[in-house]
């Protein structure tokens, strides 16, 4: 190809960037490149047309030859701006150490400089991480800087950049009104076309995402709707799979599962090779919608899918635990997650709901009381109708534990009528179901079976399987018994292998596999033997109800008898602690609830290895029974002290 034809291909790569015509762009580029040296500003259009036609890593090459051209043509400010491109660039593709460095180079260039739009940017960037540390008064410092230059220059997407930074900022603070004000200001600019097009794109993104982030539907599905419109307006490849992601949470949420699962699936095929950050937020909504579709395993595949590409998939991973009855490995997965949320409320808000559904499954009561006391303070300061709505589910489920369904009901059902009103279809018929069982629990068995087919019919439009086979059981079960839980006087047990965790690193996978096994028969022999009943047995501890006290003393003292004999006769035997507590609980299906079972559980919590504890007034008055170390016992979840004693057994 000789000079002129060289030429020709610059300018037809120049014509068609202008257009926005980025494939023809990208091919004119690319002959051009290969035929001879473009300047900077060519491989920067060069740079455009692989990123909007989604080869990232062409798109970062290009922008690094730009970056050099500037440098050596000592144009500081085009260099700088070059830097922080390719900065972003490579935070996408979760090329940390990259960006880290690009960042620095950029500082170093424009160390001692007199104001300009790069510096602006510059102070967008450091506002940006510090937001991700949580230092939102230091991330303000940046962006009001910014501001300041913004204002002297002739640079829109400046601007835009700032508004929207300072936006999301002021959101973050509680800021609702004011954060608002300034996201819905630059969206405007963006629907009227005065910002570039990555700036636009930017925009409709960001304020998708805090629409959901506050599921604030209403504008989400506006402002997702306008993505839609201007993505399909642009011959582009990658970015439409940003939006697309956007839009299927905020159809998840409005209950167009079918929808939001095109999109999704959509997305990930759009965004696998073109960002590992956005297609791990792909496949992560991917496995939100199909978990509430109850399509387990095609979930599970997508939170893989997420978790190889970076992201942490919660709340969903935890739920799909959960839908498969791992319940311990349910609440041990949301834990981990809440715990790396520490700053980001909004974060938090969104993994709470699922630490109390998991606590009441578990029949952990303090966690569900815990969880609901923070989700009720996050209300407090971010009163949306979806966190408020949250908090009043999370209250119901706590009074509903704690054995006051009258208070559940009151609770529940303005839950219920807050999810109403943002049409939030799915969040409300999840807030029915509990309200059933609230209602079961209250004695109203018509009320409750009127609920539940409310549930079914609403679960069955949505195409949520699952949850409709779960009402559709329930109402059976309804029919079956009358539908009223009852209350019953019963002496609960829990029971614990201590140190287990240490204890199978010791024997391997197979040994503890055969002492599981060996431990789990002798108990329930111990529990049949003495007119117990299984109510739960999750990992190596048993939920055992019994009828009166002197039974579940006996019980538990043959337990421990017969672990003493075991390991004289054969050497070894677990540790293993019992907690008893005498209470009245509602029953419901084959199990309890309510204050009575979580204090039994804590009281367990607190026995040490070989040791019985047990409430003192499920003891006193029993004859012959010999105890020690009478003592008042904090119990986690618990507000006040219990008295407890060790009863003796050898």
């Amino acid at each position: 190809m000789g000079a002129t034809a060289f030429e020709t291909e610059v300018q037809a790569g120049r014509d068609a960037a202008s257009r926005r015509a980025w494939p023809e762009a990208y091919e004119a580029m690319t002959a051009a490149s290969s035929a001879g040296e473009l300047e900077p500003e060519d491989l920067e259009r060069f740079a455009k047309a692989a990123w909007w036609t989604g080869r990232t890593n062409d798109s970062i090459a290009a922008r690094e030859r730009a970056y050099a051209g500037y440098v050596e043509r000592g144009d500081v400010e085009r260099a700088a701006f070059a830097a922080l491109t390719l900065r972003r660039e490579h935070a996408v593709k979760l090329n940390a150490s990259a960006a880290k460095g690009w960042l620095a180079r950029a500082e170093r260039l424009l160390a001692d400089r007199p104001d300009s739009p790069s510096i602006g940017y510059l102070a967008i960037a450091h506002a940006e991480l510090a937001r991700q540390r949580g230092e939102l008064d230091h991330a303000l410092e940046h962006i009001e800087r910014a501001q300041e230059i913004a204002a002297g220059s002739d640079d829109p997407d400046l601007q835009a950049w700032a508004l929207m930074r300072r936006g999301q900022i002021l959101i973050s603070r509680s800021e609702l009104e004011d954060g608002w004000g300034l996201l819905e200001e630059v969206s405007v600019a963006a629907v009227g076309g005065e910002l570039g097009p990555y700036t636009t794109g930017a925009v409709f993104c960001n304020v998708i995402e805090t629409s959901r982030e506050l599921a604030d539907l209403v504008r989400g599905r506006e402002w997702s709707d306008a993505a839609k419109r201007w993505c399909e307006r642009q011959t582009i490849s990658g970015f439409p799979g940003i939006c697309r992601v956007r839009r299927a949470e905020i159809m998840r949420l409005l209950g167009s599962l079918g929808e939001a699962a095109s999109e999704a699936e959509m997305a990930c095929g759009e965004l696998r090779d073109f960002s590992p950050f956005f297609a791990s937020e792909a496949f992560h909504e991917l496995g939100e919608v199909r978990l509430r579709m109850g399509e387990l395993d095609e979930a599970d595949e997508a939170f893989r899918q997420a978790k190889g590409f970076g992201a942490d998939p919660q709340p969903g991973l935890a739920l799909l635990h959960l839908a498969r009855g791992q319940l311990d490995a349910a609440a041990a997965s949301i834990r981990r997650s809440l715990d790396d949320t520490t700053w980001d409320k909004l974060a938090r808000a969104r993994l709470l709901p699922a630490v109390a559904e998991i606590g009441r499954a578990r029949g952990d009561s303090g966690t569900v009381a815990q969880a609901t006391e923070e989700l009720e303070a996050i209300a407090t300061e971010f009163p949306t109708p979806a966190i408020r709505a949250n908090a009043e589910l999370a209250h119901g489920i706590s009074a509903l534990m704690r054995g006051a369904p009258g208070e559940a009901v009151g609770r529940l059902r303005r839950a219920g009528q807050l999810w109403r009103e943002i049409d939030a279809p799915y969040e409300a018929a999840k807030t029915v179901m509990a309200l059933a069982e609230a209602l079961a629990a209250e004695g109203d068995a018509d009320g409750s079976r009127l609920e539940l087919e409310t549930a079914r019919a609403a679960f069955e439009r949505l195409g949520a399987e699952l949850d409709a086979r779960t009402a559709a059981d329930a109402l059976e079960r309804a029919a079956r018994d009358g539908g009223a839980p009852v209350r019953a006087e019963r002496t609960f047990v829990f029971t614990d292998i201590v140190g287990s965790t240490q204890l199978l690193e010791a024997i391997g996978d197979e040994a503890w596999s055969d002492l599981r096994r060996w431990h789990d028969e002798m108990l329930r022999g111990c529990v049949a033997r003495n007119g117990g009943e299984e109510v739960d047995h999750t990992g190596d501890g048993f939920f055992v109800s019994f009828p009166d006290a002197p039974s579940a003393v006996a019980c538990a003292r043959e337990i421990q008898r017969g672990l003493a004999e075991h390991r004289r006769s054969h050497g070894f035997a677990p540790q293993v602690r019992i907690g008893l507590h005498a209470a009245d609980a509602t029953k419901t299906e084959a199990s309890y609830t309510g204050m009575g079972v979580h204090t039994a559980a804590r009281i367990g919590a607190v026995a040490g290895a070989g040791e019985i504890v047990a409430s003192a007034s499920t003891i006193d008055g029993l004859d012959g029974l010999e105890v020690s170390d009478r003592r008042m016992a904090d119990l986690k979840g618990i507000a006040e002290p219990v008295e407890v004693v060790s009863i003796d057994w050898a």
